[in-house]
């Protein structure tokens, strides 16, 4: 610690350039920072959203000449203001402070909620999409066009212009502990891509980068589109699209001036109207279909907000006698595909094995227990190691993902029903992970369920994992990965959006996030958000009668 009551690295990274500034006292046009914005405002294109999706159609747009006006729910922090603290991060970059939950609380549900979206906190790890997911959209949804061929000149600018490559650094112990235990029982361990440049090694990623390293959208397609003349609204929710004569003509927004003199005990609030050419709603996976509902968008088969997927997520705590210090490096750089089932795609739910970073909230409010017991693992919290497995929805019949809604204020609910199918896969999940913290030299492991207590041997902990109740609320399941609800498909029974991106019914709305996702992707989506939109983006722009650039 420094005079200043931080940690050390949280105190040098304060004082580095941040190039918002810069850009901001350059020109930047971020409306309503210091006065009220306009009542009406006009564009070419209007892009709902500034995470994965969002920030790489808004920086094609931009550079391809048209103008561009982007709506952003979410504040606008910059690495000045990011310190390294949970208590921070959580009420401010995040949906709902971090403590979005399906409509039954069995799940909790991490996502992004300002400037770059969840690319702003997310931890980094980028994937391709998997060859055997586009072999099941080509065979069974008739989307022939997703080809690793096709897609790979995507991928590949996507990866240059975000510095996506292998991490060089040796792991830390956190992930090492997943290598070297599943190198003893002889399963495959792979490393994870990373969208970093320069990278200090600080372990907060999800906690909004401080020295601009990560290659997010807050510091390259956003800030790219704003210097080529985009506007950006931060603070400003999306109420609903407006439609006349069979085409979206108006977008109706609520900004929140937080930042300004203007907000005095509470922030003020300026009603917009936007006019457009084109309309791009690419606000994320439940937040997507909640606004195409709020705004009573054509839905004539009923698919609207269905085939939601998260990738749900069990875990395991495991004690070692070294300090594993999970807070510290980066925090996914290790994975195993040994359990996904690429082979099986329609036999039992498989998944992806990865180490996730340990910070004290996360921890404290996953690990089960309360009082003395819960209190006597925090004191070990140096020596605890986790694994999770996000389990691949949507593939086979009895997956079909959940079902976004509306409450009567107009904000969405998720209900994703943990079925059986889904807590087999769970049951499996939590005796590999178990198994491999074993083999990695765990003195007990304990798996993250309300019933869960430490074991001493794999033996123990394979008949306790197998006596579990494997039910809603007991056992411990949260998301990083919200995919679907506004699914592309070869037909409009079947989906939202055509293959291209563009709504059924609505010729000048299309839909620019994960939210097309037939199903779940089997892997950590940000590449695949990137690459996929890329690629629709460059189709738009020459539908708008411009001429695209590759993304560089």
């Amino acid at each position: 610690m420094d005079g200043s009551g931080l940690p050390r690295a949280a105190s040098i990274v304060s004082r580095l350039p941040d190039p918002w500034v810069d850009g901001l006292s350059g020109g930047w046009r971020v409306l309503g920072r210091d006065s009220a914005p306009p009542n009406k405002l006009s564009c070419d294109v209007v892009v709902v959203g500034t995470g994965a999706g969002g920030g790489i159609t808004a920086e094609l747009l931009a550079r391809a000449g048209f103008d561009v006006l982007m709506v952003e729910e979410g504040p606008l922090k910059t690495s000045k203001d990011f310190n390294q603290l949970e208590s921070e991060a959580y009420p401010t970059l995040y949906q709902e402070s971090a403590a979005r939950k399906t409509a039954d609380k069995g799940i909790n549900i991490l996502q992004g909620r300002c400037v770059g979206g969840s690319t702003t906190v997310n931890w980094t790890s980028s994937f391709r999409t998997p060859s055997d997911t586009l072999a099941f959209w080509r065979d069974r949804l008739a989307l022939g066009e997703l080809t690793d061929d096709e897609l790979s000149p995507y991928f590949m600018q996507a990866e240059r212009r975000l510095g996506i490559g292998p991490w060089l650094v040796p792991p830390n112990e956190n992930n090492e502990l997943l290598r070297k235990g599943a190198a003893a029982l002889g399963i495959p361990a792979a490393a994870i891509a990373r969208n970093v440049r320069g990278c200090w090694n600080l372990g907060s990623c999800g906690l909004g980068c401080p020295t601009n390293a990560k290659q997010s959208m807050l510091v390259t397609g956003v800030p790219t589109a704003l210097a080529h003349g985009a506007r950006l609204l931060a603070d400003t929710r999306a109420d609903r699209l407006e439609t006349d004569g069979g085409k979206v003509v108006r977008l109706h927004v609520t900004h929140f001036n937080k930042n300004s003199t203007l907000a005095q005990s509470r922030p003020t609030e300026t009603t917009i109207e936007i006019s457009a050419k084109h309309f791009v709603v690419a606000g994320g996976a439940i937040n997507s279909p909640a606004l195409l509902m709020r705004s009573g968008m054509p839905d004539p088969h009923g698919v609207l907000g269905t085939r939601t997927f998260l990738h749900p997520v069990v875990m395991s705590a495991a004690g070692f006698a070294q300090r594993v210090e999970g807070w510290s490096g980066a925090p996914q750089t290790i994975y195993t595909d040994h359990f996904l089932g690429v082979n099986a795609i329609d036999g039992p739910m498989g998944y992806k094995l990865e180490a996730p970073p340990i910070h004290p909230v996360i921890f404290a409010s996953s690990i089960p227990g309360f009082g003395e017991a819960q209190a006597a693992l925090l004191k070990q919290f140096a020596h605890h190691h986790i694994l999770l497995a996000l389990l691949r929805d949507g593939f086979a019949a009895e997956s079909s993902g959940g079902r976004v809604s509306l409450r009567s204020d107009g904000s969405p609910l998720l209900d994703y029903p943990l079925n059986p199918f889904v807590m087999e896969g769970a049951r499996r999940a939590l005796l590999s992970m178990a198994e491999i913290q074993f083999a990695a030299g765990a003195r007990h492991v304990m798996p993250v369920h309300e019933m869960g207590q430490p074991s001493t041997s794999w033996a123990q902990a394979r008949a306790a994992i197998a006596a579990l109740p494997m039910v809603t609320l007991q056992a411990r399941v949260v998301s990083a990965h919200v995919m679907g609800g506004c699914a592309m498909s070869a037909s409009a029974a079947q989906g939202v959006v055509r293959p291209d991106a563009v709504h059924w019914q609505l010729p000048n709305l299309s839909v620019h996030d994960g939210s097309l996702f037939p199903t779940s992707i089997g892997a950590n989506p940000q590449l695949s958000i990137y690459g996929l939109v890329n690629r629709l983006t460059q189709q738009l722009i020459t539908r708008l009668g411009g001429t695209p650039r590759p993304l560089a």
